[in-house]
């Protein structure tokens, strides 16, 4: 019902909003599925690496600040349960994306490093689903 009576104003920071969490989202997948299939593969230890610094780093700024900036502008009565945890997983996220970050770099800096792209799967994969789950109770409202 909120979204029925929004202002035009709110339109630009919320569109940002949700064009960064969709970005963030899909460059996730992305590096998770690439990472998944790098084992030997210079390449995609390469592409897992430049996905991350290129579309997930500037993905999840322009959701964090876009959505900083909806919040400024909506008067929220307490603080949502949704909205709290948009906050959790967007800014624990940032220290889990550039855990994988510097994981990737260490793995296009050296082949043997099996273990490298095995832990960026696993996080990308953790953090997807966290992902996922924000959006859910972001979309759905359950309080």
């Amino acid at each position: 019902m909120i979204a029925l009576i929004r202002p035009d104003s709110w339109n630009l920071p919320l569109f940002l909003h949700v064009l960064g969490a969709m970005a963030l989202v899909g460059s996730v997948a992305a590096v998770a599925l690439a990472s998944s299939k790098a084992g030997d593969s210079v390449l995609f230890r390469r592409v897992t690496f430049l996905t991350l610094t290129t579309v997930v780093l500037p993905a999840w700024v322009l959701m964090r600040f876009a959505g900083q900036w909806i919040d400024s502008k909506e008067d929220l009565p307490d603080d949502p349960t949704w909205l709290g945890l948009g906050f959790i997983v967007g800014d624990t996220g940032l220290i889990v994306l550039l855990a994988i970050t510097i994981i990737g770099w260490m793995a296009t800096r050296k082949e043997g490093r099996r273990w490298a792209p095995k832990t960026v799967t696993i996080l990308s994969t953790l953090y997807l689903i966290a992902l996922l789950v924000a959006m859910w109770a972001m979309s759905a409202k359950p309080d």
